[in-house]
């Protein structure tokens, strides 16, 4: 049972998920970068163009603060001349002056209305730089892919590429939102309340500092023991998420192995774990808030007390007493904003530095000085001593010459492994070779421009790619500025007609976001006809009936002769029976060619071409 668990562990590709529950601001860490201070000036210098944004925020954001910390101190007055008042009332020396306290009030309400506004003009300032700073980036990081070479998308995921765009941009964006103003509020608020403090009473100031020290040495000791179970939270709650997608997805293959209590078995693990770090994550950081709690209303109660005797002294007024609460209150707030910032500086500077990472990656060459550009492509295409390996010390094509003449069908059979689709790679310069020569009417594929060169190649894959839009649209891919008339016409060519007719909507229906409301020989034959469309002299037909059936099969094939009429074709097939008519045979094994021929020929020859042939032919049987 132990090994059945092991085979049926949850993965643990994803992290994180939604976590952090009810716990303080900043107690969960921040993702730390790689290098703070190198990605963090990246960022400022990214920032740069935007500078004098920034700065008005900054005013703005301070102007807002000192409005907001003066209003406490000036409602002070308006208590300590209630209280005088009163005091005259009881003595009849005179009474309450309402016009005086009224006056109180409503400069404090301008105080107030001017911090709002100050406030609502640096965020709506803010919120333009920080979304055209996620804008920008997004659209580089689009551009950016465009212009990367294949083996950087063929050596990682696709969510790893996509979380740049999405999750990172986000972070970065809603960091630098937050962040700033954050920063320049809380500092200015700590500032300014520490001089007010200090402007009522410089005894008092002391008292209600001394419950700072204490306050962050419990919360310091609070988080230390509780980092462990967050961070066990945190992992679990992948492993979960993992696990739970991974099952949901698996039903068919769990339930054809009578799986299920192994899966439960090892859901409930992992759920013990995660319930266990939760429970203790979630008692100790709501033992933070009373905790804090308690230590603030110490620290009010010798405010008040001191306060009390001052104001019996008559050193300070009543209302004096009152702001100064208030702005105990406000004092450690800043710093727990300050903490909580800190952390989403980490995220964001994190962020960034992958996204500058992707931004810094290596790009294709994609244009020359002097580009050979043809007028008329005839599709002669030549290979000469071509050796190339995806590693240095690891050749996959080993000194392989060919030369197809225009208009000719040419197959590339083999074993898999063998090098066939390598061999298009590099004919489509998603590759370049380590050495030798592929050439096209008599050029070094080299001397084009990359995006001149795949002009004139078109290409028909086993993996189907479709987009989400009507099926005119995705046919109209291979040539943007066809006409529908054109569009039919291929389809025509393509055999794909007369099953678009029969869908709801024809021509016009739109296409889900993995094409799963057509069948997969469906699919293959709107792909075909996509192909038609572009009319280019070169076409690359890679395994285009390996997925469908024999009748299928047989449309597809009407509609890659269609398709390959008067142009030069390479076509790798498993299925040796679909390139019987091909003009020349290249069977490859271990990268090199080891026969070549026609169908015929090769038979005759009695080699690996026929062994292939033959043992595909007994499997049928």
């Amino acid at each position: 049972m132990e090994n059945k668990n092991k085979e049926f562990k949850a993965p643990r590709r994803r992290r994180g998920g939604p976590g952090g529950h009810g716990g303080p601001p900043g107690m969960m860490p921040g993702e730390k970068p790689k290098n703070f201070r190198k990605s963090f000036g990246k960022l400022l210098a990214y920032i740069g163009r935007y500078r004098f944004a920034v700065i008005i925020v900054m005013i703005f954001a301070a102007a807002s603060t000192v409005f907001q910390v003066l209003g406490p101190k000036i409602m002070g007055h308006a208590t300590t001349e209630l209280a005088n008042g009163l005091m005259r009332k009881i003595n009849g020396t005179g009474g309450i002056d309402f016009d005086k306290i009224l006056q109180i009030l409503l400069f404090t309400l301008a105080l107030y209305v001017t911090s709002a506004l100050f406030s609502f003009v640096q965020g709506w300032i803010m919120t333009g730089v920080t979304q055209k700073i996620c804008y920008r980036m997004r659209r580089e990081i689009a551009e950016k892919i465009n212009r990367m070479p294949m083996k950087y998308f063929e050596s990682r995921t696709y969510g790893e590429v996509l979380s740049r765009i999405t999750n990172d941009v986000d972070t970065l964006g809603t960091g630098l939102n937050q962040s700033i103003t954050q920063i320049i509020t809380s500092v200015a608020t700590l500032i300014g309340v520490l001089v007010m403090m200090l402007s009522i009473s410089p005894l008092m100031t002391l008292i209600a500092l001394i419950i700072l020290p204490i306050s962050a040495l419990l919360m310091t000791l609070v988080i230390k023991i509780s980092q462990k179970y967050f961070k066990t939270q945190q992992n679990y709650l992948g492993h979960i998420n993992g696990q739970v997608e991974e099952n949901f997805a698996g039903q068919m293959v769990i339930k054809a192995f009578s799986k299920e209590k192994d899966t439960i078995d090892t859901f409930n693990k992992t759920n013990d774990v995660l319930y266990d770090s939760a429970w203790k994550s979630q008692c100790l950081s709501g033992f933070m808030q009373p905790l804090m709690m308690f230590i603030g209303n110490l620290g009010y109660a010798g405010v008040a007390i001191s306060g009390g005797f001052l104001a019996i002294k008559g050193t300070i007024g009543i209302g004096d007493i009152q702001a100064f609460i208030q702005y105990v209150k406000n004092f450690t707030q800043p710093i727990q904003q300050i903490a909580q910032v800190m952390n989403q500086v980490q995220s964001m500077t994190a962020a960034s530095e992958r996204v500058f990472e992707f931004l810094g990656e290596e790009e294709e060459n994609q244009t020359l000085e002097n580009p050979v550009k043809l007028e008329n492509v005839k599709g002669a295409v030549s290979f000469n001593h071509v050796h190339f390996g995806y590693d240095e010390d690891q050749v996959v094509i080993n000194d392989f010459s060919a030369d197809v003449k225009p208009g000719q069908k040419i197959a590339i059979v083999g074993p898999t492994g063998a090098g066939k689709t390598t061999m298009v790679k590099l004919l489509m310069r998603f590759y370049d070779v380590t050495s030798g020569e592929i050439s096209l009417d008599g050029h070094d594929i080299r001397d084009f421009n990359r995006h001149d060169l795949r002009d004139n190649f078109g290409m028909v894959l086993q993996d189907t790619w479709l987009y989400s839009g009507s099926i005119m649209e995705n046919i109209r891919y291979g040539r943007l500025d066809a006409t529908d008339e054109e569009v039919i016409e291929a389809a025509k060519a393509a055999h794909a007609d007369h099953f678009i007719r029969t869908l709801p909507g024809g021509y016009d229906m739109v296409l889900n976001e993995d094409a799963s409301n057509v069948s997969q020989g469906q699919k293959q034959l709107l792909t075909i006809a996509r192909a038609i469309l572009a009319d280019n002299r070169v076409l690359i037909l890679d395994e285009a009936t390996s997925s469908v059936d024999t009748r299928t099969e047989e449309l597809i094939q009407a509609a890659m002769d269609n398709l390959m009429e008067g142009r030069t074709s390479f076509i790798i097939a498993h299925r040796l029976s679909t390139i019987r008519n091909a003009d020349l045979i290249l069977v490859m094994n271990h990268g090199d060619i080891v026969e070549q021929g026609n169908h015929e020929e090769l038979l005759k020859q009695g080699g690996f071409y026929a062994d292939l042939y033959n043992s595909q032919f007994e499997e049928a049987s």
